[in-house]
């Protein structure tokens, strides 16, 4: 048995400049992380002469199928195919968050297939070819509307400064800080589900479409990602970092009108009024998790104020897809 372990991750800035809509004309870069949440593959070989099916494949439902055509799981189907297994193996999902809520648990879906098939076949894959093999997958297979920081943070794990040229040529930045200055943001941060789900596309799509009309916003926020890193890599106070998450959040809202709503705007609203400096609903918009940067000896007041709303604890800086077992 293989047992795959992959990152969910947190955009910090940047989030819709990693777009090819938008890159390929005006350059893109992001700021994030992988978290210690993630989403597990396990993956075994079946004898298929001993049972009536060929594949199986457990989710949030159980399939069993005969061949790649029988698969409803339009993302699994492909990628088995894309991969070259055709029968003989049953695949296992769990993961520790729920799916469509900001993380980038598709994108990290599909790395974590990747890299466990290509360890079933016997093939090691490194990081850069294994996140190009799951854009390739989700932007020209799947013809998903998404970006690409998704699978690289999955793949390469890390807090990371990402460059974007083209949608197989792209640069992953190691963001080098101190212990101290880690732990610092590491404690500064605070999550909260909104109790909302949604496709990442069904929003995504809307801002691709309109990529002309919020090329202004999405410059602005492009600019914030370089401001931020110079931020966190040199001696000036982490507050400030938090103020850029609340400007980028301005922007981000601009995109497109699901991003946010009333209910949102509310639980960010009391969030900044108990103490957040700044925050940020992470991923497309429309639902998922609510960031917030906030001091320590804040966050008693912002966790009394947002009480009705699931905390999630987490660490920054995890580890990128791995083979945990097998």
């Amino acid at each position: 048995m293989i047992i795959v372990k992959t990152p969910l991750r947190i955009s910090f800035f940047g989030g819709g400049t990693d777009f090819p809509e938008f890159f390929s004309a005006h350059g893109g870069a992001v700021l994030g992380t992988a978290i210690d949440k993630y989403i597990y593959h396990t993956i075994s070989h079946v004898p298929s002469w001993l049972f009536n099916h060929k594949i199986r494949f457990a989710y949030r439902k159980v399939e069993f199928a005969n061949n790649l055509e029988e698969i409803e799981h339009i993302p699994f189907r492909e990628t088995l195919r894309h991969c070259g297994i055709f029968e003989n193996i049953e695949v296992n999902l769990a993961s520790d968050l729920p799916a469509f809520s900001g993380l980038g648990s598709s994108s990290s879906f599909t790395v974590g297939l990747i890299k466990g098939l290509n360890a079933f076949s016997g093939k090691h894959i490194n990081q850069h070819e294994l996140a190009k093999q799951a854009i390739y997958i989700e932007r020209e297979l799947l013809k998903e509307a998404v970006g690409v920081q998704d699978q690289i943070f999955a793949s390469y794990g890390g807090l990371n400064l990402m460059h974007f040229s083209s949608k197989s040529n792209f640069s992953v930045e190691r963001v080098a800080l101190s212990s101290q200055r880690l732990e610092e943001l590491d404690s500064s941060l605070m999550l909260f589900f909104t109790g909302m789900t949604r496709k990442a596309q069904d929003v995504e799509s809307k801002k691709i479409a309109n990529i002309s009309r919020i090329n202004k916003n999405l410059k602005k926020m492009l600019v914030l990602v370089e401001r931020a890193h110079a931020t966190l890599t040199s001696n000036d106070s982490l507050s400030v970092f938090g103020s850029l998450l609340h400007e980028t959040w301005m922007e981000k809202r601009e995109l497109d009108l699901g991003v946010t709503g009333p209910e949102i705007d509310l639980l960010y609203q009391k969030g900044i009024q108990a103490g957040a400096l700044g925050g940020k609903l992470l991923g497309a918009g429309g639902g998922g998790f609510m960031l917030f940067f906030v001091p320590p000896e804040r966050q008693k007041r912002v966790s009394e104020a947002l009480a009705g709303y699931n905390r999630v604890q987490f660490s920054i800086n995890a580890p990128g897809s791995s083979i945990i077992h097998g």
